[in-house]
């Protein structure tokens, strides 16, 4: 088999998933499309392997070798993706990327505090009347 046709499939894997990446909001979805890149270049690595190693005599297969890695990486990857994801989820009930803040802030506050100060004072203000 000629070297083209798993490097084409690989560039069509990882365009998809960088797609994917780009406009997921979802991020379990994003979580799945960085794996089929990694799986793209996973392909890419076997492939220019297998084709290096027709050349050479005594070859190493450090393709294959570096193909275990990423998978290793990546199962590691996903596993700690997906506890965050949940762990985000369970506390802020979506896994929306769009709709998630920084953690540091309150659901709230905005940019630049003026609506998170006024929500405070209200807060204050209710505080007060009730005690």
């Amino acid at each position: 088999m000629h070297l083209a046709y798993p490097a084409v499939l690989s560039a069509l894997l990882f365009c998809t998933g960088l797609y994917g990446v780009l406009a997921r909001r979802n991020a379990i979805l994003v979580l799945m499309s960085v794996e089929l890149m990694l799986n793209a270049v996973n392909l890419n690595l076997v492939a220019f392997d297998v084709w290096l190693s027709r050349a050479a005599i005594e070859t190493l297969h450090s393709g294959q070798a570096l193909t275990l890695f990423t998978i290793a990486i990546a199962a590691a990857e996903i596993g700690i993706g997906l506890a965050i994801v949940l762990a985000v989820h369970r506390n802020r009930g979506t896994s929306d990327i769009d709709r998630l803040r920084d953690s540091a802030e309150g659901p709230d506050d905005s940019e630049d505090g003026s609506h998170g100060a006024a929500a405070t004072a209200e807060a204050v203000e209710k505080a007060e009347a009730t005690a």
